[in-house]
């Protein structure tokens, strides 16, 4: 069985269409048989997706911390609730239990998890696609700071290319589903200027 990771707020956000589009890819996911595994919050956007796949007969496993089993309050209607002790082991299980990742609209904690798994796939850590579900353009500013960077020669646009964009439930499904593109080293100099020569 498929399972794909959701990063999302825990907050639900100004716009009703976040909440609508988290429930869509709840149900989404779990008539499609694709286990939904996220953060493990009953609030915000997180248990609108969580409540969506669990209502639809889908499989949710969430993963928290003790820190965070009160301020999130944990889902405790889940198929399975994992508790860690550290942000740092939260992100590394959800990592290990996913095979893709789906990006809803979210604060610092959502970009944090959306950099770091974005980061591993350009280090060659993991190999697993990564979306960015682009509601009412949320990510828009996020892509153009990407582009941004490709043209000052900080990011390959290969690399650029790993995070990707979709703006309906299913393209996010079909590409969080599909292999991650496969992308050369990150270091850019190297390819001009030979392995131990100086550097500016």
């Amino acid at each position: 069985m498929t399972s794909l990771c959701v990063y999302c707020g825990s907050n639900f956000g100004s716009s009703p269409e976040f909440a609508a589009k988290a429930r869509k890819l709840g149900t989404a996911m779990a008539n499609r048989g694709i286990t939904l595994v996220y953060g493990g919050g009953s609030v915000g956007l997180m248990g609108v997706a969580a409540d969506a796949a669990m209502d639809a007969g889908g499989e949710v496993v969430g993963v928290i911390t003790e820190q965070l089993m009160n301020a999130e309050v944990a889902h405790r209607a889940l198929t399975r609730l994992e508790v860690v002790p550290s942000m740092h082991e939260r992100k590394a299980r959800l990592e290990e239990l996913a095979d893709g990742f789906i990006v809803l609209p979210g604060g610092f904690g959502t970009v944090d998890e959306f950099a770091e798994i974005l980061t591993w796939n350009q280090l060659g850590i993991v190999a697993k696609p990564i979306v960015l579900l682009d509601i009412e353009q949320f990510w828009s500013p996020l892509l153009q700071w990407m582009d941004n960077a490709v043209q000052a020669g900080f990011v390959r646009s290969a690399h650029r290319m790993l995070a990707q964009r979709a703006r309906t439930v299913d393209e996010a499904i079909a590409l969080a589903t599909s292999p991650a593109p496969i992308t050369p080293h990150k270091w850019l100099d190297r390819d001009a200027t030979p392995i131990g020569a100086p550097r500016p």
